[in-house]
């Protein structure tokens, strides 16, 4: 036979795919490295109660991934059963581990799952056992179906067909709802198994959340009580409630609408009320007396009127009494500058305030001024009274100039050796005050003569002007008292 160019080139082409496709096969698929020479794999002693079906060439897994096979299967002098495994050396396994063997589907293909219980600790290594607590096998099929046909048998064939057939009735036409369900229980399973650590921490720390539960039973009867109390108001108003559904995205947009006609002030509003808001709550108490007593005192105000009311008589007026009593008690000036230092009424400067506090410094308890800055009530600090918040907050007591009862002479004579006016700790001195002016000369009463003219002046001197008074032969009427003397 002639072997011509082509068909040694076909017969090299046909060897050459045979060689690949038998190293393919002989490293690859039968993995003939690993079953001769036990390349890139590591043995590993798993014992067994009993077989339970395992057989050799049986897969391992590891957190549901494939990482090696069962090589043989026997028993031991011990009674117990070994099953050697071979694992892949690419992959860590913690020798913290528990291991199951489980089966794969319905004609009892099994196969050993390791399920690590911490990621800690070493790795497991060639020639490790696996002991015996921390392995388990599945139940025998022939022991479940023998079970399971004297459950049958015990139930009567009547109450069976009927329990059949109300099951038919119940999930009959949901097969894609229960694939569905199977689906998610079977991805939940598996999420729960790559979340193993987490949800046996949890497991094992929930004890204080269940006691916290325990004890707030009450409050949790409370809420659910009330939560069924507003679900039925909901449904006894459902048209209220779905006029208000109806009608709440208008009245949003209304509302959104005011805001943005509000956004050039409504910031600086805002701003502003923040600055405000410690002082409303440090006096909450004088605005909750406040907002307490102004009704009444405005029903009061309005029932001074009730005299003319529906009446013809307009004249009567109203229930007022207007008795002054001037000077009733009488004015303090004690703790205010001494008449040397105060201004004339009539000037019409306005120079700067004095450094410091003037008002009626007497005792609180006094009848003069009893509604004075000395008496004013310490919000922070309930039962003290004092003229300033500083006083308030610190803690300095009141002390009075005097009694107030200083009539005639210097109204501030006082023995606390206070200044006037009272300065507060920290604040700058005042301005230098100009000594006062020149006193006018004292003002004096004499006894005059109109007959002759003379009196006695304040020296002792006698003293004589005939024009102080006029004579008794003009007229003298209440007119001519209002007009100037002639002349003038």
């Amino acid at each position: 036979m002639i072997l011509t160019r082509r068909i040694l080139i076909q017969m090299a082409v046909f060897i050459a795919i045979s060689v690949v496709a038998i190293g393919i096969m002989a490293f690859s698929y039968m993995r003939l490295p690993n079953l001769l020479f036990g390349a890139g794999h590591y043995r590993v002693t798993l014992e067994l109660p009993e077989t339970g079906g395992l057989y050799p060439r049986g897969n391992v897994t590891y957190r549901g991934s494939q990482v090696g096979r069962v090589e043989e299967v026997g028993l031991t002098d011990r009674g117990t059963v070994e099953a050697k495994l071979s694992l892949t050396d690419d992959v860590s396994i913690p020798a913290d581990l528990d291991a199951a063997v489980h089966s794969q589907t319905a004609v009892g293909e099994l196969f050993v799952e390791l399920m690590p219980r911490s990621g800690d600790g070493p790795t497991l290594r060639d020639g490790d056992v696996i002991p015996l607590d921390r392995t388990t096998v599945p139940m025998d099929v022939n022991t479940l179906l023998d079970a399971t046909n004297r459950g049958l048998q015990a139930i009567p064939g009547d109450n069976l067909r009927t329990a059949v057939d109300e099951a038919y009735l119940a999930v009959g036409g949901l097969g894609p709802d229960l694939s569905r369900l199977v689906k998610g229980s079977t991805q939940l399973a598996i999420d729960a198994r790559a979340n193993l650590d987490s949800l046996t921490t949890l497991i094992d720390e929930s004890k204080p959340v269940l006691d916290t539960q325990t004890d707030t039973s009450g409050a949790i009867r409370a809420w659910a009580s009330n939560l069924a109390t507003i679900t039925g108001e909901l449904r006894d108003h459902d048209d209220a409630v779905r006029g208000l559904l109806e009608r709440g995205p208008g009245a949003a947009e209304e509302v959104r609408a005011l805001l943005d006609r509000l956004q050039p002030t409504l910031p600086i509003v805002l701003a502003n009320l923040a600055s405000v808001n410690p002082v409303l709550v440090t006096y909450q108490p004088a605005l909750e007396q406040l907002l307490v007593l102004l009704p009444q005192g405005t029903a009061t105000t309005q029932a001074t009127g009730t005299a003319n009311r529906n009446t013809k008589q307009d004249y009567k007026g109203a229930y007022l009494n207007f008795n002054l009593n001037l000077n009733l008690p009488p004015t303090c000036t004690t703790g205010f500058l001494p008449p040397q230092q105060q201004r004339v009424a009539s000037l019409e400067d306005y120079p700067d305030r004095p450094a410091g506090d003037l008002y009626c410094r007497v005792p609180q308890d006094s009848a003069f001024n009893v509604r004075g800055a000395r008496n004013l009530p310490c919000l922070t600090v309930p039962g003290k009274r004092a003229p300033s918040v500083a006083m308030c907050e610190s803690d300095e007591n009141y002390v009075p100039l005097n009694d107030g009862f200083n009539w005639k002479g210097d109204p501030n004579a006082t023995m606390s050796g206070q200044s006037i006016p009272q300065v507060r700790p920290g604040t700058p001195p005042a301005e230098t005050v100009p000594p006062p002016a020149a006193a006018p000369p004292p003002v004096a009463a004499a006894e005059y003569d109109p007959a002759s003219g003379t009196y006695v002046g304040p020296d002792g001197q006698v003293y004589t002007q005939s024009n102080l008074a006029r004579t008794a032969n003009e007229e003298q009427t209440w007119q001519t008292m209002l007009l100037p003397p002639p002349g003038k």
